[in-house]
């Protein structure tokens, strides 16, 4: 089977070796597209595939037309919005993610965007300390449990909530249950987000949820930009002075916010959170392992399309 490892992001040198190792040796042919500049090159190389590994790249129903023989697309890392699903869905095409590969990488830097918020990203004014603060998990998944872990090893207060986990659950996992979303909001210090972008998701934290943070709040997002209400989110940094935002991932009015608020509001350049190279080596070679073993025994356990 002829696979194609396509990333505007190339993955490290060290990654790419493990993952043509992993599938020549069960006999699969590896073709590398790496920082093309046009989404017509994608659809170019996708054109006689038989399965893909991406990162951030958007396999759109133009690329899916345009590849007759997929079978199968592996998302290197937990979200998977830059593929289209029912497209994907509808042509019989396996999509999978590497669930808790970057787990840790986007945990570590969740905390790290707590401690440079409240240190008023490191300028000389006086800032605060996070031992103490009650932190808020949205989301208690691979990354939400091991943000609360390490909370918690900073003398935090941990509160978590999960529409898919019952509160007895999250409580083993080592967080308070929170009674629902506003009790969540209304108690944590700090709020870290870790929902997918979803049609139930998308714009569904913003000016009602942060108007009900306690004085001096901080919104970490290291999740998707569509999560959040922008113009809600501007509305209450507006009304509210004492409130924070940091992002993974630069939210469309990200100018006009920090021209408006200044230091309460901070987003990386480009989004970071499984920019490690542990991150980038554990993903692409899970995405290699799982595509051998769809081919080899059908096993589809990390199918997000079903």
């Amino acid at each position: 089977m002829k696979v194609l490892v396509a990333t505007q992001k190339p993955f490290a040198a060290v990654a790419v070796k493990g993952i043509r190792e992993i599938l020549e040796a069960a006999g699969h042919e590896v073709v590398l597209l790496e920082k093309y500049a046009e989404q017509s090159d994608l659809e170019k190389a996708a054109a006689d595939a038989d399965a893909m590994i991406i990162r951030s790249d958007k396999v759109t129903p133009e690329v899916i037309a345009a590849a007759p023989r997929l079978k199968t697309v592996v998302r290197a890392g937990a979200g998977y919005d830059n593929v289209d699903l029912d497209a994907a869905t509808a042509k019989g095409i396996v999509v999978m993610n590497t669930p808790g590969q970057n787990a840790n990488a986007v945990a570590e830097l969740a905390i790290a965007m707590m401690i440079y918020m409240a240190r008023t990203q490191f300028t000389p004014a006086t800032g605060s300390e996070i031992q103490g603060k009650t932190l808020g998990i949205q989301a208690f998944g691979n990354v939400g449990r091991l943000v609360g872990a390490k909370a918690k090893a900073l003398g935090m207060k941990v509160k978590a909530i999960d529409p898919f986990l019952p509160a007895q659950k999250i409580a083993e996992g080592g967080a308070e249950p929170a009674k629902d979303l506003d009790d969540l909001y209304a108690t944590g210090d700090y709020v870290s987000i870790h929902i997918p972008a979803t049609p139930q998701t998308i714009h569904s934290i913003g000016y009602d949820l942060l108007m009900k943070m306690p004085k001096g709040a901080t919104l970490i997002n290291t999740a998707r930009k569509e999560v959040i209400d922008e113009a809600g989110l501007e509305k209450a940094l507006e009304e509210r002075p004492d409130l924070k935002y940091a992002a993974d991932v630069a939210p469309d009015n990200l100018a006009a916010l920090q021209e408006k608020f200044g230091l309460r509001v901070f987003a990386t350049p480009k989004k970071m959170g499984a920019q490690t190279s542990e991150a980038n080596i554990n993903a692409g070679l899970a995405a290699a392992r799982q595509i051998v073993a769809f081919f080899e025994s059908g096993d589809k356990r990390f199918q997000v399309n079903k």
